[in-house]
């Protein structure tokens, strides 16, 4: 009986991933760290993920899990190339904000 009440809905999951996001667009808005705002980014992915697998589970549907299979390879690429060009810009520059790096677009 216990067990039963504390069970997570959809509107649970939903909800965590709202928090999520959230959480995940004032760290965008409010950080100039490069590798925090990718870390921002990727909570904002997962938000995104857990949303679909939430609602493809309660339509008993595949298509929002195979959706975040997609978007799990795209985030991996985002990530290794990201990652690659902003780890190589503050070996040069360790004080480097996202303004500096806002001068490479040329």
């Amino acid at each position: 009986m216990i067990a039963a009440l504390w069970t997570p809905t959809t509107t649970w999951y939903l909800l965590l991933a709202a928090a999520l996001f959230s959480i995940g667009v004032v760290g965008v808005m409010v950080r100039r760290n490069p590798l925090v705002l990718f870390m921002c980014i990727e909570l904002m992915l997962n938000a995104v993920n857990l949303t679909f697998v939430a609602l493809a589970r309660k339509l008993g549907d595949i298509g929002g899990q195979s959706t975040v299979f997609f978007v799990m390879v795209v985030a991996a690429a985002e990530v290794v190339v990201g990652l690659g060009i902003v780890v190589a810009i503050l070996r040069r520059r360790p004080d480097a904000t996202t303004d500096d790096m806002a001068e490479l677009k040329g």
